[in-house]
């Protein structure tokens, strides 16, 4: 059996708090005398995740800088050690300062240290600058020109998280068109939460390339053919599909189904630190759950290096690495 962490990858949907990990967690909440979150859990609500993201968020936040640095640097770390070539992991830096320009210092202390420690590994990092829809749409046209700002030079990609089934996309229209026309990816989340319906206007109205989860496009095939037809990628999340809720059990799962149908997928963690598995634990689990093949896996982490934000000579070098990878002998084991 070929190994799974050999297969070089890129992590293309991982929200940067989300993906601390626990012992971390554990120390940085204990100095601010707070409970932390343990690990994965079942949520009741999309409110109840986000209130543990943002317990998370906050220990970063109020602490000093060095916390954040130390949080970008580990999360790199545990990125390579999963084998990913690439990371860009989702960030949005008025989470740390209100002020453009404080928070411009910060976007670029992320860039500046995750670059640092991708460098010492030898991957790649790039960061997806994203807004928030539950924050007025105004705040997503600041994050944008903030993203701009850096974009070619740290910055790849934009995109929009948040409750999607109580904040439809449209009022964040100008915001991508900005992204858009500065060159960075549209990425923003939908098909989680929202039905098809919020596939179908990521695509019109934020003119999305790849798109944070969109499994729910399955429950509408004309949207599923499209998707397909126009190669647009969805970063798909398991295990955190199931432990919010959006499918039943990983055998419900439509990622097979999808990639049936010719729709591009890439494998993703989310948060890890709250539902559990990493970057390779997802593809393990796409492995044993899904009974995805070598083939299929490796053109899972093709896609995932061909749409991401990383240069082309480091996507061309993955993927014939990943060749390589298929060509070998079956016989090497994990």
């Amino acid at each position: 059996m070929r190994s799974l962490a050999l297969l070089p990858k890129a992590h293309l949907h991982l929200h940067l708090e989300g993906a601390m990990r626990p012992a971390t967690l554990a120390e940085l909440s204990g100095e601010h005398g707070g409970q932390q979150p343990s690990g994965s859990r079942d949520f009741k609500s999309f409110e109840d995740f986000t209130s543990l993201y943002s317990l998370a968020a906050r220990l970063v936040r109020e602490g000093p800088r060095e916390n954040l640095l130390r949080l970008v640097r580990e999360v790199v770390e545990d990125a390579a050690a999963d084998g990913a070539v690439w990371i860009e992991p989702h960030v949005n830096p008025l989470t740390y300062e209100d002020d453009p320009d404080a928070a411009l210092d910060v976007l670029d202390m992320v860039i500046d240290e995750g670059r640092r420690a991708a460098a010492r590994l030898g991957i790649g990092f790039g960061v997806l600058v994203f807004a928030r829809r539950n924050a007025d749409p105004s705040q997503a046209v600041a994050t944008a020109h903030l993203a701009t700002r850096r974009a070619g030079n740290g910055v790849v990609s934009f995109g929009l998280a948040g409750d999607e089934a109580r904040f439809a996309p449209e009022p964040f229209a100008e915001a991508f068109a900005i992204a858009r026309d500065a060159g960075l990816i549209s990425a923003p989340h939908a098909g989680e939460l929202a039905g098809p319906a919020g596939v179908r206007a990521a695509l019109d109205v934020l003119g999305a390339r790849r798109i944070a989860h969109g499994v729910r496009a399955v429950e509408d095939p004309a949207l599923v053919a499209r998707l397909a037809a126009e190669g647009v990628v969805l970063d798909v999340c398991p295990t955190s599909n199931v432990a919010l809720g959006v499918v039943d059990s990983l055998s419900d799962h439509p990622l097979p189904l999808l990639l049936q149908a010719g729709v591009r997928c890439t494998l993703n963690a989310d948060d890890p630190l709250l539902f559990g598995p990493g970057l390779l634990e997802e593809y393990e689990t796409a492995r044993a759950a899904f009974a995805l093949t070598d083939s299929q896996l490796a053109a899972t982490a093709r896609t995932s290096v061909e749409s991401s934000g990383a240069p082309r000579a480091m996507v061309e070098d993955a993927i014939a690495l990943i060749g390589e990878w298929l060509a070998q002998d079956c016989a090497v084991v994990r």
